[in-house]
């Protein structure tokens, strides 16, 4: 069989993920750790003392990567800097404590490598850089809304009696607008991923971005929508302290 030239693979392969990509990307491995910690303490199945070590010193080295990724000087990109550094040092610190104790560490840690998202994207835009992504002429605020809830790891789905539907904080994600999301390839299910509603209640399916949903989503950042929240504030909840980290460890 004839191999295509080398240079027609090399025009073949996706570009790199950009710098707010990844951490809408770590932003979800955080959500997957955590779902998986919510997992391992359900009361009929006690974790092992060590069972989330390996993924709390991967999410410190990825979070580690993606600090080091200093594209300039400013004040803004220096607290998205420093913030995930904290989150570095709260994961790494987890790997010594129990599971209940991981868990609060990196509870937050969604929201806040979101909320840097939308920090990095808004000082793209406002610096005009040539870099800025072109909004996706296919998301409207809804849609817009929708992705940023779920990049938060605010979204699960299920069904009873035959019935879908979704559970999410506010602004709620309607099952309609996930289904939309879905159709275009922006969202997809982890089936049972996620911790029951209530105690002894079977797993909930998380909702997570898909590749193309997370592109959508960081070609969106940044910028005003008019009558809408399409992406959270750029404040995230406070971290634990590093104290706090200590005296948990001890």
């Amino acid at each position: 069989m004839t191999q295509p030239p080398v240079d027609a693979l090399l025009f073949d392969m996706p570009p790199p993920p950009t710098p707010v990509e990844r951490l809408l990307h770590l932003a979800s491995q955080y959500t997957q750790h955590n779902d998986s910690l919510d997992l391992l303490l359900r009361p009929t199945n006690p974790p092992a003392p060590e069972a989330h070590t390996d993924s709390a010193q991967r999410l410190a080295a990825a979070t580690q990567a993606v600090q080091g990724e200093r594209l300039y000087e400013s004040d803004e990109l220096t607290e998205v800097i420093m913030r995930l550094r904290q989150l570095a040092f709260l994961a790494d610190a987890s790997v010594e404590l129990s599971a209940g104790s991981a868990r609060e560490l990196t509870a937050l840690a969604p929201e806040a490598t979101v909320a840097s998202a939308v920090t990095l994207a808004g000082e793209i835009r406002r610096r005009r850089w040539a870099t800025a992504p072109t909004p996706d002429d296919r998301l409207g605020a809804v849609h817009r809304t929708a992705l940023a809830e779920i990049a938060c790891g605010h979204v699960v789905a299920s069904s009873s009696l035959g019935r879908e539907f979704t559970r999410s904080r506010e602004p709620k994600v309607l099952m309609s607008t996930l289904r939309g999301l879905e159709t275009k390839g922006l969202a997809e299910r982890a089936m049972g991923s996620a911790p029951a509603a209530y105690i002894g209640g079977p797993p909930l399916d998380r909702v997570r971005l898909a590749p193309a949903g997370v592109t959508a989503l960081a070609s969106v950042l940044g910028l005003p929508a008019a009558g809408s929240s399409p992406a959270p504030a750029t404040t995230p909840r406070p971290l634990p302290t590093a104290a706090q980290a200590t005296a948990r460890s001890r």
